[in-house]
């Protein structure tokens, strides 16, 4: 699978990039949240990516932050009905965190008025995913007063949930790491990776 792709932004629109790898230009679809963060063309980016294989074709997704891609992978893997197309739509509508505040607030609206939503959809992404939002608790109500190392250790979960890991066995290793490291440096990237080995 490709997990990141760094080269020359060739080609920069609202919904799809062209990026130069080592003489192979790569098309990769965005969200508008990654959009309204690349450079100019002609300058060095790197993308996270997410493949998918489809019998008709083989398509790249991109995002500029590890939080986008997570919630995409989110979207496609634990709410029924969801393609990449409408979790594209999903995160062009709104931030990752409005996204987190909506579904722990189940502000069913404000998610219905999404591009391609709509109030059953809206409705069920918020039955399917409240439980796995909720490992941060009252997530972004309480954004201004959270501690940073429950946010780390929330988003390094989240990571672990779109990698296909169970809610709990994902808690468990996160804390774990936190426990053996006994440090408040480990940002989430790290936390996950030493989770990732811990669920090895």
């Amino acid at each position: 699978m490709i997990s990141f792709l760094d080269g020359e932004l060739v080609e920069v629109l609202p919904t799809q990039v062209i990026i130069s790898v080592q003489g192979v230009g790569y098309l990769v679809q965005i969200p508008l949240s990654s959009f309204d963060r690349l450079p100019q063309p002609g300058a060095r980016v790197r993308l996270l990516t997410h493949f998918v294989v489809r019998e008709d074709a083989h398509l790249l997704f991109g995002f500029v932050t590890a939080p986008e891609r997570d919630l995409f992978r989110l979207l496609l893997q634990h709410v029924s009905g969801i393609g990449p197309k409408l979790a594209l739509a999903v995160l062009s509508g709104m931030s990752v965190n409005q996204f987190k505040s909506a579904v722990v607030n189940r502000d069913i609206d404000g998610l219905a008025r999404l591009k391609g939503v709509g109030k059953k959809t809206a409705e069920r992404i918020i039955l399917e995913l409240r439980d796995k939002l909720g490992v941060a608790a009252a997530w972004e109500v309480t954004a201004a007063g959270r501690d940073d190392q429950q946010t780390r250790m929330n988003d390094a979960v989240l990571a672990l949930i779109s990698l296909g890991f169970k809610q709990v066995e994902a808690q468990k290793a996160v804390r774990e790491v936190l426990a053996a490291k006994a440090s408040d440096a480990a940002d989430t990237e790290e936390l996950v990776r030493q989770a990732l080995k811990l669920l090895a």
